[in-house]
């Protein structure tokens, strides 16, 4: 039992064109970039699908489950409103792929060990595993950024796109906590859990595609492939 493939994307509310509106055009190369690594997952053939977001607490989510954009200014349903409300991070990953049935929350607090043990939990669910992780890098990348300009996050995403480039399990699961906190770079402990599915032979087992590198609104968006 193990993880044969994998697809990482931000998690962004614009990434859905309806919230976006007028400034969806800014946003075509993303999402195409996030069709093309949920393709690979399509075409893996695994016997389990699992989407992995970070939230306030680490929940395996029971369906249905669903919910709303109306939070971020439109009234569009993604999956089964009426059952489980999913977080943000899992919510864009029930819109970028609506069969998918496992949806697994990480805490955002949750220390590299904890999102280490899940991950490895996670691949062994089934003989062909295939994880879709949801997380956005650093929120500080310039003035305007909704944390504000901080001069370590270029080089903090840097690093990041670089792993996720190689798929390489021991450089994001050596990515500081704290570091990543004060960053604002949500995607981290989702991050951890897809270096902890993948083991410690990722780079002889799986190899990295990055696929979206860049910054708009001054937060770091990543797409990778790992297969």
């Amino acid at each position: 039992m193990s993880l044969v493939v994998a697809a990482v994307c931000p998690h962004p509310p614009l990434l859905v064109p309806e919230v976006a509106a007028g400034a969806a055009s800014e946003l075509d190369d993303l999402r195409a970039a996030c069709r093309a690594a949920v393709a690979h997952l399509a075409n893996a053939s695994v016997d389990s699908l699992i989407v992995v977001g970070s939230d306030t607490t680490t929940v395996r989510r029971v369906p249905p489950f669903g919910g709303t954009l109306s939070p971020w200014g439109i009234d569009l349903p993604v999956g089964d409103p009426s059952g489980d409300p999913l977080p943000l991070s899992l919510l864009i990953g029930a819109w970028l792929v609506p069969a998918a049935s496992n949806f697994q929350s990480v805490a955002a607090g949750a220390t590299p060990a904890e999102c280490a043990e899940l991950g490895r939990e996670l691949a062994g669910e089934a003989a062909r595993v295939g994880l879709l992780v949801l997380g956005d890098g650093s929120a500080r990348r310039t003035e305007k950024a909704p944390g504000f300009f901080d001069a370590r996050a270029e080089g903090f995403d840097a690093a990041v796109a670089d792993a996720l480039a190689r798929a390489d399990a021991a450089a994001l699961a050596a990515i500081d906590p704290g570091e990543a906190a004060e960053l604002m770079a949500a995607g981290r402990p989702a991050w951890q859990v897809l270096a902890g599915a993948a083991g410690p032979a990722t780079t002889d087992a799986l190899a990295g595609e990055l696929l979206y590198d860049a910054a708009p609104y001054g937060v770091g968006y990543f797409v990778a492939c790992w297969r």
